[in-house]
C-alpha cells in the first residue's frame, strides 16, 4: 500500500504519522512544495504553537469552528484534545494548560512540536520530499492515482490532500476539475483597518473585557481588545472576523463597528453605576476618579471623544454629558477600511464542501482512496488552539482509513 499525502504542514504530518502507525507496512510518503516543512507551526502562537485547547466537551468544542461544527462534532469521537495531549506527552513534549484553557509546549517554543515531528516521521521511515510539488493527479481505470510531481511520475493506492488553506479559488480547481465542490475562499481571522480613527494613537493598550459587534448585524465578539497602530485586534476583533468572514468580505472590509467597552454591561446598570459615582464621588475630577475598569488613557480619549472636560466635576455633571458618555462606553462607534493579516497566521473559510467528504474516514463521497484532512476542508475555527486541534483530529482519521483496504472494513 502506497499512501502520498500532499503538504507538509500541521494536517500533512499527522496524517502521514497517523497512516504509519496504523498500517506499518503501508510506503508513506509527504509531498510539501515549499524549502520548509511544517512553516505555519513554526510562526503560530508567536512562534510559540498553542498546540490545542483544553476542552473535553466535543460540543462545546466544536462550538469554537465557525464553519464545520456538525462535522467536527463527530470527529472528535475519534480523536480530541485530550488524545491531541496525550499524543505529544507519550513522544515527551511536555505541555502547559493556560487559565484561558489554551494549551502550549511547556518549552514556549513551537520548535518542540516541529522537533517531534520530524523525529516520529525519520523513526517510522516516512519518505519526507521537499520542494517537490504535485502537477498533475490522474486514476486509472484500476482506481490508481498517477501523481506527477516537479521530479517524477509516482503512482499510489491512496492520496490525502492536506495542503492547507487557499487565499483564491484558483488553487482549489484541480480538485473541482476532479469533480468536488468548491466553498470559494475567504480569509478569516485578520484585524481591522481603522486609517481615519485617532484611537490609534493608544496603540498597545489593552482592554480585556470588551464587546464587538457588526453595526447592523448581530455578530458579536468578546474578550480583550488591543489598539494597534492601523486599528483593532485581540481576541473580540478576531472572534468577528471568524464568525463575519463572509459578510465581512460581501462589504469588502467597509463596515462600521459598535464597542462596549465594559463588556455585557446594560444601559440601566451603567446608569446606576453613573449615579452611584454622582453620589459618593462627586467632588472628584473626572480625570483623577473612573469607576469603569478601563485603561486611563482610554478613559481620557474617552472624554476627549465626548469634548467633556477631564476637570469637570463629577457632581457637575449635565444630563446631556451623562448620556454621552453612556453612548459611548456601551456603543462606541468606529469606522473600519481593510484588514490585516493576524500575525501572519493565513486562515480561510472555504474549501472542500463538507458534504462531499465522509467524516468517520475523511475520505471523498466522489473519489474512493482520496482523503483529506485539515483547512483544505471548509473548515476554520477561531483562535486558542482550534485551527491545529482540527488539523490533528482530521489527520489523525484520514491516516487511520488511508491504509484500509477497499472493502472499507475496519
Amino acid at each position: 500500500m502506497r499512501i502520498s499525502v500532499i503538504g507538509g504542514g500541521a494536517a500533512g504530518f499527522f496524517a502521514a504519522l497517523s497512516a504509519k502507525k496504523h498500517h506499518p507496512e503501508a510506503e508513506v510518503s509527504i509531498y510539501e512544495k515549499t524549502t520548509h516543512f511544517l512553516s505555519k507551526v513554526k510562526i503560530s502562537g508567536g512562534g510559540r504553537c498553542n498546540v490545542c485547547h483544553d476542552e473535553p466537551n466535543h460540543r462545546i468544542l466544536a462550538e469554537r469552528y465557525p464553519r464545520g461544527e456538525k462535522f467536527l462534532k463527530k470527529a472528535f469521537e475519534q480523536f480530541d484534545a485530550a488524545d491531541t495531549m496525550r499524543w505529544f506527552q507519550e513522544r515527551n513534549v511536555a505541555l502547559k494548560i493556560y487559565p484561558d484553557g489554551c494549551v502550549f509546549p511547556l518549552s514556549n517554543s513551537s520548535q518542540s512540536i516541529i522537533d517531534c515531528f520530524l523525529r516520529e516521521a525519520q523513526q517510522l521511515e516516512i519518505a519526507c520530499h521537499l520542494q517537490e510539488s504535485i502537477q498533475s493527479m490522474e486514476i486509472d481505470a484500476h482506481g490508481l492515482f498517477h501523481l506527477q510531481t516537479t521530479q517524477k511520475t509516482l503512482i499510489c493506492e491512496r492520496v490525502i490532500v492536506t495542503t492547507g488553506g487557499q487565499p483564491k479559488i484558483t488553487g482549489l480547481q484541480w480538485l473541482a476539475n476532479m469533480g468536488h465542490h468548491i466553498i470559494p475562499p475567504v480569509p478569516s481571522l485578520f484585524t481591522f483597518n481603522m486609517p481615519n480613527e485617532p484611537i490609534k494613537n493608544l496603540m498597545g493598550l489593552v482592554v480585556e473585557k470588551a464587546n464587538v459587534r457588526i453595526e447592523g448585524h448581530k455578530l458579536t465578539g468578546k474578550g480583550p481588545l488591543l489598539i494597534t497602530h492601523w486599528g483593532m485586534s485581540g481576541p473580540a476583533i478576531l472572534q468577528l472576523s471568524a464568525w463575519g468572514a463572509r459578510i465581512l468580505a460581501d462589504m469588502n472590509y467597509e463596515f462600521a463597528i459598535l464597542v462596549n467597552w465594559l463588556d455585557d454591561t446594560k444601559e440601566s446598570q451603567l446608569r446606576d453605576m453613573l449615579e452611584q459615582t454622582r453620589k459618593n464621588h462627586g467632588g472628584k475630577m473626572l480625570s483623577n476618579f473612573s469607576p469603569f475598569p478601563i485603561p486611563s488613557r482610554l478613559w481620557s480619549y474617552l472624554l476627549e471623544k465626548n469634548h467633556i472636560s477631564s476637570t469637570v466635576r463629577w457632581n457637575e455633571l449635565n444630563l446631556k454629558h451623562i448620556n454621552k458618555l453612556l453612548n459611548t462606553l456601551l456603543n462606541d462607534r468606529y469606522q473600519v477600511k481593510g484588514k490585516t493579516t493576524f500575525k501572519e497566521e493565513f486562515v480561510t473559510a472555504g474549501g472542500v464542501d463538507l458534504a462531499e467528504i465522509e467524516v468517520q474516514r475523511m475520505e471523498s463521497k466522489k473519489i474512493p482512496g482520496l482523503f483529506f484532512a485539515g483547512e483544505i476542508m471548509d473548515i476554520d475555527g477561531i483562535t486558542g488552539g482550534f485551527n491545529f486541534q482540527a488539523a490533528w483530529t482530521t489527520g489523525f482519521i484520514a491516516g487511520k482509513y488511508a491504509g484500509l483496504k477497499a472493502d472499507k472494513s475496519g
